[in-house]
């Protein structure tokens, strides 16, 4: 990818010294010796096979150190890329063994070693490397002229010009030669990369953080890199020195690109795409994808990016399941996005769908015709198979496969072979496709008899079933009552901690066959309708089903009713939003005050928070108890006849007392602790 200056510069550093790299010129690889040797580069690029290593016959060249540096390779004077030079160090290894019989050969050997000593050195050195996704090998023919030749010392070196990288890139670098006599060298290297981008991650959005200095303008744009067809711009933006842009994390697609130019004449684009890897871009790219009908016979899908994807058709049943593929008309290929393409279907049918697979994963899948051809039918779908010689064969497709028709088998299709072959020879059925190959037909089913009787049956058992459950409910009417009592809770919002304690009871409650309402629960709808109406609401609906109000006293509530006790015809105001125990008491009062509380109201306070007695006389009407003492009792009560056993109750009672406990030492503050009221809110004080 070409590499502007302006970039360059900014991934290189601001120091002009850094920024003085060799431009080289030309597309073609070339290398060179240092003086005293030659060097010959191979056309085109070799198989990467490094082999065993293999004893040395004598003095050979062997690489022994590798050094790189970045140049640009440039077609144009502002057209370069970012290049790796790479430099090989070579030395004599290994030297020339003496024959064994010195004395019987004599001036024989002598004579060999002096040959040797005076003939040059040929090697075949290697260079392989690695850049993702860049893998290359290249061989370098090095001659050493003998006077050169000196065991365990240095000769020169031989430089490569030069592999493509990108910035930011990890490059590994090997030399060998062929045949090897010792390890290969290898180098690894991390290119310079981008400073003035920086892609990180911001909760669930991306920021995109730009470095440059504040004088330097530039453009930026944002746009998709689509295969087919040219980007699609989607955002762009003149800007001027260091810049933090957040894209939310569903704008990102693989093909979001981002790309950057100096506002000079000329200037170069650049562009990078950091979100081809990123899985929440593949997601988001599949969550914005369309299919589309388009009329008569026409399709397209609709996506911002390019995707790896197969399209089929299908066969919907109505009764549900997967839909059927069917491998005529549509065979499986790669969908081209955004482009009109034609169904081989002679009709449109509701039942038929797209699906799009990506590696062997259905991503989507629309039946197209839905919204013109109205919803699925009940219809059997026949697929005829032609083969040589006109032989014809026709199954029906069913969740379990293509039945044949006139089959034993017991599914629906071959119980009715005969009348759907009679459908089809009568033009009753609708063909979809027909080729060289087979035929689609589409046979309705909804005025086979069976179908009816079906419906008529299950009529029948579902009017029976309702039946029972009636002569059942009527049978226990006094059970199933006892068993949805609601109860309502209502109390004084003293402080928490009595709160607390409430909704600790509550919970407890609503382990037994009760359905209990407190206002804790209710806090939108009582705010939502006033505390009065919501209380009157809920204690016409309780004592309508048979339920009971449950009055819980604390100081506070004994305050108000002393309050309302002594002058009925002022109502005070309601302490809070949610406090419907002093909104309810002028509806509570009438119903004591005209003899109608007894079995609609239970009172109840708590051990060491208030005593029964204190509660005033009026309330006294109806059986107060103290809890959790008297736990089995109030159980009693409130589930009415239909309460279980004393020991059951009992049972319940201890487990629901050891849930309360807790609840209720913490209303307690230790002694001497300024402001102590047992849990008597500021308000209640100062009434009393």
């Amino acid at each position: 990818m070409p590499v502007s200056w302006f970039l360059l510069s900014l991934a290189l550093g601001r120091n002009p010294v850094v920024l003085s790299l060799e431009r080289v010129v030309g597309l073609q690889d070339a290398a060179r010796c240092s003086p005293g040797l030659s060097c010959h580069l191979w056309d085109g690029d070799v198989l990467c096979l490094p082999g065993s290593i293999v004893s040395a016959p004598g003095p050979v060249l062997v690489p022994t150190r590798l050094q790189t540096e970045l140049v640009l390779r440039c077609h144009e004077e502002t057209d370069c890329d970012l290049c790796v030079r790479v430099v090989i160090h070579l030395a004599v290894h290994g030297s020339w063994e003496e024959p064994e019989d010195e004395e019987k050969f004599g001036g024989a050997a002598d004579a060999e070693l002096e040959e040797h000593g005076n003939a040059s050195l040929q090697a075949h050195v290697v260079l392989s490397f690695q850049a993702y996704p860049t893998a290359r090998c290249v061989l370098l023919e090095v001659q050493v002229p003998a006077a050169l030749v000196q065991p365990g010392q240095p000769v020169g070196s031989v430089v490569f010009d030069c592999f493509e990288a990108a910035l930011g890139a990890e490059v590994r670098i090997w030399s060998y030669t062929q045949p090897r006599y010792q390890k290969e060298l290898n180098l690894t290297q991390q290119l310079p990369a981008l400073p003035w981008l920086n892609v990180s991650a911001d909760g669930e959005d991306v920021r995109l953080v730009l470095d440059v200095s504040e004088e330097q303008r530039f453009g930026l744009s944002l746009y998709w890199n689509q295969a087919q067809g040219p980007a699609k711009p989607w955002w762009h933006r003149n800007l001027t020195g260091p810049q933090t842009i957040t894209l939310n994390h569903t704008d990102l697609v693989p093909c979001l690109c981002i790309q950057v130019w100096p506002l000079e004449p000329d200037s170069v684009r650049t562009s990078i795409c950091p979100f081809r890897e990123d899985p929440r871009a593949h997601r988001n790219l599949w969550r914005a994808a369309r299919l589309h009908l388009l009329p008569p016979q026409g399709w397209r899908l609709d996506a911002p990016c390019s995707l790896p994807a197969e399209a089929t058709l299908c066969w919907q049943a109505l009764d549900g399941g997967p839909c059927q593929p069917l491998v005529p008309p549509l065979p499986r290929e790669n969908i081209t996005v955004n482009k009109a393409l034609e169904f081989p279907l002679l009709k449109g049918h509701p039942n038929i769908c797209i699906q799009v697979n990506s590696w062997e994963t259905l991503q989507l899948q629309e039946c197209l015709w839905a919204d013109s051809l109205g919803p699925l039918k009940d219809d059997m779908l026949l697929v005829e198979t032609r083969g040589p010689q006109d032989n014809r064969s026709l199954c029906a497709l069913e969740a379990s496969g293509c039945t044949p028709l006139l089959s034993r088998a017991s599914t629906r299709a071959a119980r009715l072979g005969e009348q759907l072959l009679q459908d089809l020879q009568s033009g009753q059925c609708l063909q979809l496709w027909d080729d060289d190959l087979g035929a689609l037909w589409a046979c309705p089913m909804d005025k086979y008899v069976h179908q009816r009787w079906a419906l008529v049956w299950l009529a029948c058992l579902l009017l029976a079933a309702v039946l029972f459950l009636l002569l059942l409910l009527k049978k226990n009417h006094v059970k199933a009552a006892a068993r949805s009592r609601a109860a309502l809770l209502l109390y004084s919002a003293d402080d928490a901690g009595f709160e607390r304690l409430v909704g600790a009871l509550a919970s407890a409650l609503c382990q037994l066959p009760l359905r209990v309402v407190v206002d804790l629960w209710s806090r939108r709808e009582l705010s939502a309708q006033g505390p009065l109406a919501w209380f009157h609401a809920q204690r016409r609906q309780t004592l309508q089903e048979g339920g009971v109000v449950v009055l819980l006293f604390s100081p506070g509530a004994v305050a108000l009713c002393h309050e309302w006790l002594q002058d009925a015809a002022s109502a005070p105001a309601a302490h809070g939003p949610h406090d419907a125990f002093a909104a309810s008491l002028s509806c509570v009062l009438p119903d004591f005050l005209q003899g109608r509380a007894p079995g609609r109201y239970v009172g109840a306070c708590f051990d060491r928070l208030l005593s029964p007695d204190a509660v005033p006389a009026l309330f006294r009407t109806v059986p107060v108890f103290s809890l959790p003492s008297q736990l089995p009792d109030f159980l009693g009560t409130l589930q009415g006849p239909g309460a279980p056993r004393h020991g059951r109750l009992a049972e319940r009672a201890e487990q629901m007392s050891r849930v309360l406990q807790p609840a209720l030492d913490s209303c307690f503050r230790p002694p001497g602790t300024p402001g102590t009221g047992r849990g008597m809110r500021p308000e209640a004080e100062e009434r009393t």
